[in-house]
Order: C-alpha cells, then sequence, then structure tokens
C-alpha cells in the first residue's frame, strides 16, 4: 500500500471548508492508502500566535478529525513538533536547497510584500519538504496552489539522492478536486479560510449551529433565482450546491434537479439545515472525545510509531552527510 502524508496548520479553527476540501478526502484516502496525517504546529509559528490558543487548536484539530471519521486504526495522526526530526531533517534539507529555489516559493513572494517577515516564512516550504521526505511519501494530497511545495520537495530529494545515494522517496502531488473547494459566503471568489479577518463569510466546525445557519441564510447569490451550478456567472449558488452535495453525499447533479423549482430562500434553508444537522452531530462527538483520555493515549502511540520512523531516516541522512563521530 503507498504511504500518503499530509498536514493542516492550527492557524485558526477549522472551517466546513476544510472539512469539505481536506479532512472527507482523508477519509475516503485512508481505504487506499497508508495515511500519516499530522498537526503542522511548527508551521504554525511563520506568524505569531497566542501560546494558549495555539496549544488548544493543536489538540482541537486532534479531536476534530478523529470526530469527522478520520479512523486511527487506518491512519496516523500526530503533532509535528512531538517529533525533533522533522526540524533535524529540515537544517540537512536547508543546506542542500539554492536561495533561488526558495525565494522563489508564490506564498513567501506574496506575504514578503505585506512588510517585514521572518526568516521562517523564507525556510518554511523546507520544512514542510522534511515533513514529506522523513516518511518515504508516495503521495501528498494538495491544491493547485501548494503543487509548487511538492515539486521543492522532488528536487531537494533528487538533488541529495544524486549527491549522497539513494535516500529519499521522490513524492507525487495528489491533487485536490477542484469541485471540492468551497469559498467564503460574503465573498464567493475568494476561498473560505481560517485565518480571515472577519468570520461571516466562513462557517466555522466548532460554530453554534445557529450562527451558522445565519450565515447560510445571509450568504451572496444573485438576482436571478435560477438555482444550479455555473461558477463564473453564479459563484455563490454554485458554493451552496458544493457544501449540500458534500454534506449529504448527492451529486451537484441531483442536488440541481432537487432544487431545480425551488427558490433562493428555500434552498438556502434547506442547505442551512444540512450543514446544522452535520454540525450538531460533529460537535457531540467531539466534546466526548475531548473530555475522554483518548487523546492523549492515541497521541502517545501514534508519537512512538511515526519517532520510530523518522529516527531511522534522520540517523541514515546523517551518516551520509558525515556527521557525528
Amino acid at each position: 500500500m503507498k504511504r500518503l502524508v499530509s498536514g493542516i496548520k492550527p492557524t485558526g479553527e477549522l472551517t466546513i471548508g476544510n472539512y469539505i476540501g481536506a479532512i472527507k478526502q482523508f477519509i475516503e484516502y485512508q481505504e487506499k492508502y497508508e495515511s500519516y496525517i499530522f498537526v503542522a504546529d511548527m508551521h504554525a509559528l511563520t506568524v505569531h500566535n497566542d501560546p494558549k490558543e495555539l496549544k488548544k487548536r493543536i489538540k482541537d484539530i486532534v479531536a476534530l478529525y478523529l470526530a469527522c471519521g478520520i479512523d486511527p486504526e487506518k491512519t496516523t495522526i500526530f503533532i509535528q513538533s512531538e517529533n525533533m526530526y522533522h526540524a533535524n531533517l529540515s537544517w540537512i534539507l536547508e543546506c542542500n536547497t539554492m536561495m533561488g529555489e526558495a525565494s522563489r516559493m508564490i506564498q513567501y513572494k506574496e506575504k514578503s510584500k505585506k512588510g517585514d517577515t521572518t526568516v521562517g516564512l523564507f525556510t518554511y516550504p523546507i520544512l514542510m519538504a522534511a515533513d514529506i521526505l522523513l516518511y518515504d511519501a508516495d503521495v501528498v494530497p494538495t491544491g493547485i496552489d501548494q503543487k509548487q511545495h511538492v515539486e521543492l520537495a522532488r528536487d531537494i530529494a533528487e538533488r541529495f539522492n544524486h549527491k549522497y545515494g539513494e535516500t529519499f522517496k521522490l513524492p507525487e502531488p495528489l491533487i485536490d478536486d477542484e469541485t471540492s473547494k468551497i469559498y467564503d459566503l460574503q465573498d464567493p471568489t475568494k476561498k473560505m479560510s481560517k485565518s480571515d479577518d472577519s468570520d461571516k463569510g466562513c462557517i466555522f466546525l466548532l460554530d453554534d449551529v445557529e450562527s451558522a445557519r445565519k450565515k447560510i441564510m445571509s450568504a451572496v447569490t444573485d438576482s436571478d433565482n435560477k438555482i444550479h451550478y455555473d461558477k463564473e456567472n453564479k459563484p455563490g449558488i454554485s458554493n451552496l450546491l458544493v457544501i449540500y452535495s458534500s454534506i449529504t453525499s448527492l451529486s451537484i447533479k441531483e442536488a440541481e434537479e432537487k432544487f431545480k423549482d425551488k427558490n433562493y430562500g428555500e434552498f438556502k434553508k434547506a442547505v442551512a439545515d444540512e450543514v446544522c444537522k452535520f454540525l450538531f452531530e460533529l460537535q457531540e462527538k467531539y466534546n466526548e472525545i475531548l473530555s475522554s483520555s483518548e487523546i492523549d493515549a492515541y497521541l502517545d502511540k501514534s508519537n512512538e510509531k511515526v519517532r520510530k520512523i523518522a529516527s531511522e531516516k534522520v540517523k541514515d541522512t546523517f551518516e551520509k552527510v558525515g556527521l557525528g563521530r
């Protein structure tokens, strides 16, 4: 079975967009791949976080992963910072990465235009490469906007293998289905983001259900009053159709057929009903998991497993570059 590696940064509360665009895919992938999913908490440090809030979000993400249906018997969930080998390998890879390569990373180029940036923002794609290469990932789920980072990991791995001998597997990007992207309810031309300053267009997985209902009922649409998928001309309605389709497991075409004679108000109410039902059931499971000792016991077990894999890879890498006695 091929190995899959992926992670989510705890830089904000998880949204329904994270569920539909990533977590739901992880649940499907765990049937086909040996899956390693981590909380990328070290990556969160490229921006300032309140330490208490960050610690809470890290545990929240693990609880939500489990509540959403990621099976701990099929998927290894772990916390990046609890395995020191990520940082160890990242330094070796930094010393085998060219400045030009790192400076061409799109997110660094975009964010550095906004003002002062930390060195961490410049080097974090190399830490991301370490996250991937440490576990000999065959595939890495990624959006088209993040594909560049997987390509960088491949380039670094190939260079290292050429210099020091076969060490790292070259990962392949597993490109997300564009129709699984969820957009902001108030501005359906931009992706729903857990780190947005305003939460009016964003449904969080831990939102109060009535708050989520209000957000859907006030979602921006258009004046056409026809319910069909047309991302370019009807982005708001198309976004709601994707949300409804994903939550109910109906196809877009089936959802279009169901609402062909309905008005926007009736459609929004139906979407809100399904989302609120989903959130209520999810939050019940989340609270049950969070109040038990299940998370800590599971993380202790998974950390032991990933440290063993990672230590062997780092030991091999250190030996090849000549470190140690």
